[in-house]
């Protein structure tokens, strides 16, 4: 059972859950911008930046202001450290207290330690503080994405017409993931922009700022009202072992390597772009994967349904790995640009399928933990491999640093193996 009902096989539920708001008749001729309100996406858009600039602007801050790619990458490490150990927890308050309440204060304390990092990172603190910083900012990392994902699956089963909510469903699931993979591969384009014209704290205080405006607007929106639990709810909540199912914990899996794949491209790249004496231009090379990877994420929404979901993972992660193994044998600019496209190609279609096999999956009344578990596997993924790389990076040098992205993509493909061969490719609901 999903967290919205039982799914028809190609991971878009068929069952609204009982009770809540009445649905609007059809005669009206509701969209999803107008349940949600015309500035709901605007403003859940801008607030998710934030969380795609955080690894990557903590990682460029500390190796521009203590001098050290492993440093840096051990800060990255931290900041994942933090999300893995909080983000679940947050996911799940959410799912238990509601959004507003969450949000607001989470999004509060992410502000207070984002500016902290800003001023211990070039201060006489010794590299502990940096590192007990970079830890309390992952602790304090708005879940955005998973929220918001939540928050407009109630909108559709409790406002929109029966007719329409499985078309507008799975849109709405490309949309998403769309929007997260975007601002994943164009956060850190953000962050080198802003560092190499402004300085390396810039890409700090801005994520602080963005989260003061954004986040505080995201919780306060009127949609909020949509998925407030009530006593009924909390009682009806699938239990805690369900998020361990065999089918939801193999594509958390997929996710975790999506996130070693952006960690390790972005580690590895700036340790190339360093060798060419540019590396505080890593983060703009890096948005060359964007490229392939928004426009592919964005066309998965209009795949045919008999492109199933475990086949379009497979295909897209081989298309992954192809385009990672190119890495260790580019010799300049032109080559790298040409693997990260490729790279991209399949990265963007892949993140659509992985983040719809978890909303397909997710277990009753745990759809923002679900959510949350696996956008905290892709920010744990990158800050490990962030940390990994850069000390493979520092110590034995670019070449070995590029093959990492390899290994991170064999992960993705090897987990959508096991999806096939466990027959989810027909059921996506049950083991």
């Amino acid at each position: 059972m999903t967290a919205f009902g039982s799914d028809r096989g190609d991971g878009v539920p068929t069952e609204a859950p009982t009770g809540g708001a009445p649905v609007i008749s059809s005669s009206e001729d509701p969209t999803l911008v107008r349940a949600a309100g015309f500035t709901y996406f605007p403003i859940a858009l801008v607030a998710r930046i934030p969380y795609a600039m955080m690894v990557v602007g903590v990682l460029t801050l500390v190796v521009s202001a203590r001098g050290s790619l492993g440093l840096g990458g051990l800060t990255s490490a931290m900041v994942g450290l933090g999300t893995a150990l909080c983000a679940p927890l947050v996911g799940a308050a959410a799912d238990r207290w509601g959004q507003r309440l969450v949000v607001l204060v989470v999004g509060l304390a992410s502000t207070v330690t984002l500016l902290a990092m800003a001023w211990v990172a070039y201060s006489p603190l010794p590299d502990w503080a940096v590192l007990v910083s970079a830890l309390l900012i992952g602790a304090c990392t708005p879940q955005i994405p998973p929220m918001s994902r939540t928050r407009l699956v109630s909108i559709i089963l409790r406002r929109l017409p029966e007719a329409r909510r499985n078309r507008t469903l799975s849109r709405t699931m490309a949309y998403e993931s769309a929007a997260d993979e975007m601002t994943f591969v164009f956060g850190p384009v953000i962050v080198g922009l802003l560092a190499a014209l402004v300085s390396p704290a810039a890409p700090v205080v801005a994520a602080a700022l963005l989260t003061v405006v954004f986040v505080t607007a995201f919780a306060l929106h009127g949609s909020v009202r949509e998925v407030a639990p009530s006593a009924s709810d909390r009682d009806s909540a699938a239990p805690v072992r369900e998020l361990f199912r065999g089918s939801l914990v193999t594509v958390l899996v997929g996710a975790l390597g999506i996130g070693l794949l952006f960690g390790a491209v972005l580690t590895s790249l700036t340790s190339f772009m360093t060798d060419a004496g540019h590396a505080e231009s890593a983060g703009l090379a890096y948005g060359v994967m964007g490229i392939g990877s928004a426009v592919f994420a964005l066309a998965a929404g209009l795949f045919p349904e008999r492109f199933s979901l475990w086949a379009r993972w497979l295909i897209f992660a081989a298309l992954m790995v192809a385009g990672a193994v190119v890495l260790p044998f580019v010799t300049g600019l032109v080559g790298m640009i040409a693997a990260l496209a490729l790279l991209g190609i399949g990265l963007g279609p892949t993140l659509v399928t992985v983040f719809s096999l978890v909303s397909a999956r997710s277990p009753r009344g745990r759809a923002a933990t679900a959510m949350t578990v696996a956008t905290t596997g892709i920010v744990v993924g990158q800050s490990a491999a962030s940390a990994l790389v850069g000390q493979i990076g520092e110590r034995l040098g670019t070449g070995p640093a590029l093959l990492a992205p390899a290994l991170a993509a064999s992960v993705v493909l090897v987990a959508a193996v096991v999806n096939w061969r466990r027959g989810d490719s027909h059921s996506l609901g049950h083991d």
